[in-house]
C-alpha cells in the first residue's frame, strides 16, 4: 500500500481577521495571503462537513463576512 500523501501547508493566517470585511475585499486578501480556494456562503447556508485543505470559508451577510473558518 502506498503512503498517504502529506497535504500542502496552509497559509499562516488568522481566519477571525476576515470577519467584518466586505466579502470581495476579504476574498482578494485571502488569495494574496496564499489561500488556493476561497468559498463565500450566504448566512445560514446548508453545507456538507467535508474538509478541504487549503480552503477558507466565509459566511456572508449583507455583503460582509460574519464568520470565517478553515477547510
Amino acid at each position: 500500500m502506498p503512503p498517504i500523501p502529506t497535504p500542502p501547508a496552509q497559509p499562516d493566517d488568522a481566519p477571525e481577521s476576515y470577519v467584518g470585511l466586505v466579502a470581495d475585499d476579504a476574498e482578494r486578501q485571502a488569495r494574496e495571503r496564499g489561500w488556493t480556494t476561497v468559498r463565500a456562503l450566504p448566512a445560514g447556508a446548508i453545507i456538507t462537513m467535508e474538509y478541504l485543505s487549503g480552503r477558507l470559508n466565509f459566511e456572508v451577510e449583507g455583503g460582509k463576512v460574519i464568520r470565517c473558518w478553515l477547510g
